[in-house]
């Protein structure tokens, strides 16, 4: 506002200034022109102190509603994965995309976009909790047709959404308008009912299995996020590029312990993304690799003890894992819902163990 007035002010005076030297009908025309910027000023910026939160919209600037599929999109980070966006626009019937961050990472909007087949891609920067519960961001997500969580600090989003009207938002598009909705790095990290936080920093695989209970591995039971297959599933990104698969074997042995449940895993790597469509069957598509962990409750840690070394051998099948290797349209098929071994396909299996919080894999013959 104070931009608009200080504007007005400059024009009155030049005005003035050029009103005694030419033709009344030209300074009027004039005048015409600049009230006419002005007026758009002030409505450019009317119109931002009314969207919180927002970044920009590119597209359409009228909603539109679309008949959309559920589907869920894990992305191991380290870049785009262009096919895995082209699976969700397919199920958003080419509707209006929302893209939520913390970061002020407005990049997605223009990558999405360029794609084609979507109404208008918009990013909010959601960055405090009365952001979160603002009911113009909170309608903005509901009126979505897909929905992307930037990659950043998974911590952001729980300390920030969790427990808000945006929390309640991200839910109601997961299990009751079923629209598809994913996230990469921080973003595929909280789309799992199990989750690591980071807060206090980024856990690292040798130090997280000489001691499962280390300060830096900070875990969550559902009590964010609900997507729909995973409430015993946690993720990990960047897997193979940053070689995690040890500090998530770790989470997997902190949960069973404390959770008392025998969780799951999942993993994308890098520019690799794990696309679950609304039966629970996910596909792989990506440059890199993606796994699927399962844990036995007849098999779960020998050792899982503060300051201690993990053990988790069970004669060298504590862990069965699935790999599959992504392409640029889908690859493999892997049953999320149950995990059924029989019904993975297109990939190889594992098994996985730990001796002395050393973690060793072996292919299965």
């Amino acid at each position: 506002m104070l931009l608009y007035q200080r504007y007005i002010a400059q024009e009155i005076y030049l005005f003035s200034t050029i009103s005694s030297v030419y033709n009344i009908k030209i300074v009027t025309h004039f005048i015409r022109i600049s009230l006419l910027i002005c007026s758009s000023l002030f409505f450019r910026l009317s119109i931002a102190q009314v969207k919180p939160g927002s970044m920009g919209r590119t597209g359409n600037g009228a909603d539109i509603t679309t008949k959309t599929t559920a589907g869920t999109a894990l992305i191991g980070g380290g870049g785009n994965v262009p096919g895995a966006f082209k699976w969700m626009i397919a199920k958003s019937g080419g509707g209006d995309v929302v893209v939520l961050t913390a970061s002020a990472n407005d990049g997605y909007t223009k990558d999405i976009y360029m794609l084609g087949g979507v109404n208008s891609v918009e990013t909010l920067n959601i960055v405090s909790k009365e952001l979160a519960d603002n009911d113009t961001v909170a309608m903005t997500v509901r009126n979505a047709e897909m929905l992307f969580i930037a990659g950043g600090d998974q911590s952001r989003y729980m300390n920030n959404w969790r427990g808000t009207k945006l929390n309640a938002a991200i839910n109601y598009l997961l299990n009751e308008k079923n629209v598809p909705v994913g996230g990469t790095s921080a973003g595929c990290a909280i789309l799992t009912g199990l989750y690591y936080s980071g807060e206090n920093g980024s856990a690292v695989a040798d130090s997280s299995l000489l001691n499962p209970y280390n300060n830096r591995i900070t875990l969550y039971n559902n009590d964010f996020l609900q997507a729909p297959f995973l409430q015993q599933v946690i993720s990990d990104q960047h897997y193979l590029a940053r070689k995690r698969e040890g500090r998530h074997v770790a989470f997997l042995a902190r949960i069973s312990k404390d959770f008392k449940i025998y969780p799951r895993g999942v993993a994308p790597d890098e520019r690799t993304a794990i696309c679950i469509d609304e039966n629970g069957v996910a596909t792989v598509i990506g440059e890199s690799k993606a796994y699927f962990i399962i844990t036995d409750k007849s098999k779960m840690p020998e050792v899982c003890e503060p300051g201690r070394s993990l053990q988790w051998k069970q004669k060298e099948q504590a862990l069965k894992v699935y790999e599959i290797q992504g392409s640029a349209t889908g690859n493999g098929s892997f049953s999320v819902a149950d995990f059924d071994v029989s019904r993975a396909t297109g990939g190889k299996w594992y098994w996985w163990w730990v001796d002395k919080g050393k973690l060793f894999k072996k292919e299965m013959e």
